[in-house]
């Protein structure tokens, strides 16, 4: 792996996250317009990373981030804490009144042919606020960051997301820090902001900066304005679809070293077919096609990155980097939230092709 990504050793955090926070109201299986209850989860694109590798592969990480300072904020932080992330905060108070706040989205779980919905109140949200000048990277870094993370989400907030990511990042290339994005590319989002013009412009800045890039056909297409087939055409298992679209994206952004994505068929809401691909230093690998019967299908993606990113953090080769991802990100649809609670024994036995029975 040395020669596709140089991973310095030593540090004090194996990873950091630049993201926003955000609380999870779900209803589980009931729509949202009938619902009597909610669960509340802590997550976030680039958080829910952090939190993984915290949680189940036992790494230090760290993330960078919006706090408001109310009870909404007290819970996000003790959740945050109890999954291991040490906290990098930029506070802002609360007038009472209007905010600033933490973001909320609704999400739904649905079942069968019921499809999940997912909408969003991120009005007043205090990490739109964040702007380069708000984190001193150069003191962060100096404390030791083997990789630095962000993703499409942060950057769609607001202008100043973007060039807060963008500075991040130089910073983490001054310190030696493999750099890493998520796509995660959002059309709500975007269109707050001016639209699909204004998330390739900002989206093609960004990778140029990135070793490690995680996105899907659609978000290639949608968020860099790669050229490629018609998603809704083929089906989800089929990674010719993805591979014929890295040679325009390692072309136009040459740092890129991995690109990774998950493939998956929809055939219920409850039942996916699941499998992987990654591109690294000019060969690609794919994950075996499993059937997953899906709980909670919010936080895969996350999921699959973090096995990724610690399959490479840990030295794996490139297949079983992929593996330990598709293997996590399955597990993670398992569980309620959007992030992990699954153990490193359980990744490592479903990568090496284990089995759901009894385990005495």
């Amino acid at each position: 792996m040395s020669v596709i990504l140089e991973i310095r050793q030593n540090a004090e955090f194996d990873l950091l996250s630049l993201g926003a926070l955000v609380i999870r109201l779900d209803p589980g299986v009931v729509p949202f317009g009938a619902a009597s209850s909610l669960s509340v989860h802590v997550a976030g694109g680039e958080y829910n990373v952090a939190a993984n590798l915290a949680d189940c592969f036992q790494l230090r990480t760290a993330i960078a981030t919006a706090m408001v300072d109310y009870p909404i904020g007290d819970l996000v932080d003790k959740r945050l804490r109890a999954m291991g992330v040490h906290p990098i905060y930029r506070h802002y108070a609360h007038d009472g009144v209007r905010g600033p706040n933490i973001a909320t989205v609704y999400s739904d779980r649905s079942y069968g042919v019921r499809a999940p919905v997912v909408f969003y109140n991120r009005c007043g949200e205090a990490a739109a606020r964040l702007a380069p000048g708000d984190f001193d990277w150069d003191q962060i870094f100096a404390r030791g960051i083997r990789w630095f993370h962000s993703g499409g989400i942060l950057a769609a907030l607001s202008p100043t997301t973007a060039e807060l990511v963008l500075e991040a990042m130089e910073a983490a290339r001054r310190a030696g820090a493999v750099v890493s994005f998520d796509l995660n590319y959002r059309p709500k989002l975007w269109e707050a902001v001016g639209g699909r013009s204004r998330a390739q412009d900002v989206l093609q800045r960004i990778v140029e900066h990135v070793d490690v890039l995680v996105g899907n056909e659609e978000d290639l297409q949608a968020g860099l304005g790669i050229p490629g087939p018609d998603v809704a055409a083929a089906s989800g298992l089929d990674p010719a679809r993805f591979l014929t679209m890295i040679d325009t994206v390692v072309e136009r952004y040459p740092r890129v070293r991995v690109v990774a994505t998950t493939l998956r068929e929809v055939h219920s809401t409850n039942r996916h077919s699941w499998s992987a691909v990654v591109w690294a230093g000019g060969q690609f690998q794919v994950a075996p096609t499993i059937e997953l019967d899906v709980y909670d299908r919010v936080g895969g993606g996350d999921g699959f990155a973090s096995g990724l990113f610690f399959g490479l953090l840990s030295g794996a080769d490139i297949k079983q980097s992929l593996l330990l991802g598709w293997a996590h990100g399955g597990l993670l649809t398992t569980y309620p939230g959007d992030t992990t609670m699954a153990t490193l024994d359980q990744v490592r036995a479903l990568a090496a092709g284990g089995s759901a029975r009894i385990q005495r």
